[in-house]
């Protein structure tokens, strides 16, 4: 157990880096899909909806995973979530390798979801309770772990892809998942007291009083709110490779498209992660969205691939800090103790819109011919999004203090 002391402290910088490093590999399982969609369409023959459908159920599993995983951190810790989780994902990918059609591989996909929820909502839990002064730039740190998993594993996988097939790229990641993540989550045995995050509730109670909003309203509202965000962010992040199939640039250009869409999300978390820590998560939330929704209009007159590359950046350094604004902002106004499943409940609202967003955009797709309408969808729940945070925002007294 660890004392308030540690809080901040070289052991807390140590455990954020080993988190780092699990994330990159965890969270592989929700861009893997993304990456074989093409040859997923092309092995099966089915429409872009159906060939939408796996990614759509990870994604349901990545959202039930981090309710569920965040309960167990909260009362068995993360090195135990970590392995369960890790012989999941492990045996989804195995099956998924062998998996005859569509519906036998969402099956499949179900359990990577599951599993692959561990590498986000839970380790942001964990590390949150690690710092109080630095929380949002080691938050943000850890949740580009996420991002620099879908930036790295594309151009890893894609070599692989085109010269092996999807199912071969799937069994190397069970490979890969088994001899990573255990041996990792055993460097994260170590627990945080109760002691440590009391002064942490004492200040969560306190800002809770700030917001004009029930604790059980606020959370729905970040529900609302999360459900809005990431059926926007869903269109140009799982739908970019197929684009670029249709525009004859090829599956590999949509790869580096995704890649470079990621990696500008990396450095928009680090950069929001520091306004996070003067602003709070709440201004911070809002002024990530409100940039995502005007990056999302670059994409309805550009389809060049030299302005869709730049266009895939700019929306990249645009979303970033968002979703990590919802854990903040959950730890500024909800008791420690309940961090895990709190921002499990949270973040599950957010994958959850990305599962929506991905199958939404496939069937607009299929109704309409082309990825322009899907991108209007995108930015009308966008526009959602941003009017529940200005609400929240315009109705907080002052300013909450980090929890």
């Amino acid at each position: 157990m660890t004392t308030p002391q540690a809080l901040d402290g070289f052991y807390a910088w140590k455990r954020l880096a080993v988190t780092l490093v699990i994330a990159m590999v965890a969270n592989v399982g929700m861009w893997a899909i993304v990456v074989i969609m093409p040859a997923v369409q092309q092995e099966f023959d089915i429409d872009r909806a159906d060939t939408s459908l796996p990614y759509t159920v990870t994604m349901i599993g990545f959202a039930l995973g981090s309710v569920f995983i965040g309960r167990a951190v909260d009362r068995v810790g993360i090195t135990l979530s970590l392995i369960g989780a890790a012989l999941c994902v492990a045996a989804g990918y195995t099956l998924a390798a062998v998996s005859t059609s569509v519906y036998m591989l969402c099956a499949c996909q179900l359990l990577i979801g599951l599993g692959t929820a561990a590498g986000f909502g839970p380790l942001i839990a964990d590390i949150s309770h690690w710092f109080m002064k630095r929380r949002g730039i080691a938050v943000a740190i850890t949740a580009s772990g996420n991002y620099l998993s879908g930036a790295i594993w594309p151009i890893l996988l894609s070599p692989v892809l085109a010269a092996d097939g999807w199912r071969s790229v799937y069994l190397i990641l069970a490979a890969v998942t088994l001899v990573t993540l255990i041996p990792l989550s055993l460097l994260l045995r170590r627990r945080i007291s109760f002691e440590a995050t009391q002064s942490a509730d004492a200040v969560a109670s306190a800002n809770a009083h700030s917001v004009q909003f029930s604790p059980r309203a606020l959370q729905w509202m970040l529900v609302a709110a999360g459900l809005g965000c990431c059926v926007a962010m869903a269109m140009p992040q799982v739908h970019i490779v197929s684009l670029c199939v249709d525009l004859g640039y090829g599956p590999a250009a949509g790869a580096e498209m995704l890649s470079l869409m990621l990696l500008g999300g990396v450095g928009s978390r680090i950069v929001f992660g520091l306004i996070a820590d003067r602003l709070g998560g709440v201004p911070t939330l809002l002024i990530g969205s409100t940039l995502q929704c005007i990056a999302l209009f670059f994409y309805l007159p550009f389809d060049g691939l030299a302005s869709l590359y730049v266009v895939s950046l700019v929306f990249g350094l645009s979303q970033g800090g968002i979703v990590p604004s919802y854990a903040l902002i959950v730890r500024e106004y909800m008791p420690a103790r309940e961090a895990g499943q709190r921002v499990g409940i949270v973040l599950m609202a957010t994958i959850v819109g990305m599962a929506i967003g991905g199958w939404m955009s496939g069937w607009i797709y299929d109704l309409t011919g082309s990825y322009q309408m899907a991108f209007i969808n995108g930015i009308l729940w966008n526009v959602m999004n941003i009017a529940i945070m200005a609400t929240i925002f315009m109705k907080s007294r002052s300013r909450a203090q980090p929890a």
